[in-house]
């Protein structure tokens, strides 16, 4: 049985699709700045790798700036491959709640590329200024509780 998806609906979903495929490309290219300005003001990202949240942009923008000079100096090279969205009706308030898989893929100069993490990614997305930015964002890895 086929389920009838609105016109306003999958409008909504090729937006999400787009911002995901942009954001996720400014964080593998290193650019801090483009990457944190995805994220509303006071965003909140929550990755398992970090034992307290990052809040705010300046914080985010840092946080990728470091990644990535030392993911560079190692001459390794990630790519972070997000699937599967699962974007829920927008909230009252206008908020859109969307689940994925992100796969993170990591390649050293001459060798194959390896999945390094398989996670699951859970955004709180909000329109600010014409454009979706994440207001909170929660990452949790299969491999732990």
């Amino acid at each position: 049985m086929s389920e009838t998806v609105s016109t306003a609906y999958a409008s909504l979903c090729a937006d999400i699709q787009r911002f995901h495929a942009r954001q996720m490309r400014l964080l593998d290219s290193g650019d801090a700045e483009g990457w944190a300005a995805t994220f509303t003001e006071d965003g909140l990202f929550a990755p398992p790798s970090l034992p307290e949240p990052v809040r705010g942009r300046a914080a985010l923008a840092a946080g990728v700036r470091a990644a990535h000079k030392e993911l560079a100096a190692a001459g390794e090279v990630r790519r972070h491959v997000l699937t599967t969205a699962e974007v829920d009706e927008p909230d009252a308030d206008g908020a859109v709640r969307v689940r994925s898989y992100v796969q993170v893929v990591a390649t050293l100069r001459d060798q194959a590329p390896r999945l390094l993490l398989m996670c699951v990614c859970e955004d709180v997305l909000v329109v600010e200024d014409g454009a979706w930015r994440v207001r909170e964002r929660y990452v949790t890895r299969d491999d732990r509780p």
